[in-house]
């Protein structure tokens, strides 16, 4: 997935690019620093981890609920998912949940693939630790978290944060593992200003 992140960037002529993703995107663009740093110009991770499996694991409740085989009719995939999103979502922010229905529902007309799940954690879990190999990145990186998630603790922000020399972090208070609306402004100015300060 890394590579096909450079083959976008390829087909679109850029040699470079900020590069930010969250939750597996998070492990991808870590995985492109990694294998590519000069054509990283920032690397935000966000929500994500390094693969140490000493890092803190997810909650069992959160973890059941990715687990969870979604239901392939579309009234009840969207259920299912306002369901976990209950689970691993954040305590500090209010669910707008017609909102959330909305996105659930285009994302589902959008593209539905209830195998891409389970692929999606085996390539996790085959890909392995990566804090090693995050300790020789040098691309300007910030690392945002936020403290009240369930599937992936804070403390695995954290640790990303302290694998990749010189990283900065912004921790959101009662953020759990989704990007909460209310959050947005704040999330924003901080990947604004230090793609800013990163680009120079």
């Amino acid at each position: 997935m890394a590579d096909d992140a450079f083959g976008l960037l390829d087909g679109l002529g850029l040699q470079q690019a900020h590069v930010c993703g969250a939750s597996m995107g998070g492990m991808i663009a870590q995985t492109m620093a990694i294998r590519h740093p000069a054509r990283l110009l920032s690397l935000i991770s966000v929500m994500s981890r390094t693969g140490d499996p000493a890092e803190p694991q997810a909650k069992p409740e959160a973890m059941a609920a990715l687990l969870t085989p979604s239901p392939v009719e579309r009234g009840a995939y969207i259920e299912h998912t306002i369901k976990m999103q209950r689970i691993i979502g954040s305590p500090g922010f209010p669910l707008n949940e017609q909102d959330a229905r909305e996105r659930v529902a285009r994302a589902y007309d959008r593209a539905f693939d209830p195998a891409g799940k389970a692929r999606q954690m085996l390539a996790i879990l085959a890909h392995g630790n990566r804090k090693p190999a995050l300790a020789s990145v040098r691309v300007p990186t910030l690392v945002i978290h936020g403290s009240s998630d369930p599937l992936v603790p804070v403390e695995a922000g954290y640790s990303t944060a302290k694998a990749v020399p010189g990283a900065e972090i912004l921790i959101i208070e009662g953020m759990g593992h989704e990007l909460p609306q209310g959050a947005w402004p704040r999330i924003i100015e901080a990947i604004s200003a230090f793609t800013a300060k990163a680009q120079g």
